[in-house]
C-alpha cells in the first residue's frame, strides 16, 4: 500500500510493534489484515475518556465520545475523526464489505457498517490489536 505517507518494511514495522508491547497478534492483524477473535481484545470493554489511535504510526483514529457498545464482541464507534480512516472495498471470504485502514500508514483497523446508532448510523468495527488509547 505505497500510496500512504508513512511506509516501512515488514521487519521495521515488526520492531515498532515489538517496542511498543502490543497485543499478541498486533503485526498480523494490523499489516495483515488479521481480525482478533471478538470478545479478546483489550478495548472491547474499556470506556475511559480520551482518544484512540492507531497502534502503528500514532494517528488518531476516535474520541472516546463516538464509542459505543454494539455488542459484537469488538470496540465499536460511531464516527471517525475526519481524514483518519481510508475504506477500501473489500471482498474478502465470500463477502462485500468496506475495509478501514489508517490513512497514515494503511494499518489494517477493522471494517465499517451501516448498522450503527443515529447520528451517523454508522459501526465502525475494530481490532484493539490495532489501537492505542491515550487517557483524556
Amino acid at each position: 500500500m505505497s500510496e500512504f505517507p508513512i511506509r516501512k518494511t515488514e521487519a521495521e514495522w515488526r520492531a515498532e510493534l515489538a517496542a511498543k508491547d502490543t497485543e499478541p497478534g498486533a503485526f498480523e492483524v494490523t499489516r495483515r489484515a488479521y481480525t482478533e477473535r471478538p470478545f479478546t481484545g483489550k478495548y472491547e470493554q474499556i470506556w475511559a475518556d480520551g482518544s484512540y489511535h492507531c497502534i502503528c504510526c500514532g494517528n488518531h483514529l476516535f474520541n472516546s465520545t463516538t464509542k459505543f457498545d454494539a455488542g459484537c464482541g469488538w470496540p465499536s464507534f460511531w464516527q471517525a475523526v475526519p481524514g483518519a480512516i481510508t475504506e477500501i472495498v473489500d471482498r474478502s471470504h465470500g463477502m462485500v464489505r468496506t475495509e478501514t485502514v489508517c490513512s497514515q500508514c494503511g494499518a489494517h483497523l477493522g471494517h465499517v457498517f451501516e448498522d450503527g446508532p443515529a447520528p451517523t448510523g454508522l459501526r465502525y468495527c475494530m481490532n484493539s490489536a490495532a489501537l492505542e488509547h491515550q487517557p483524556r
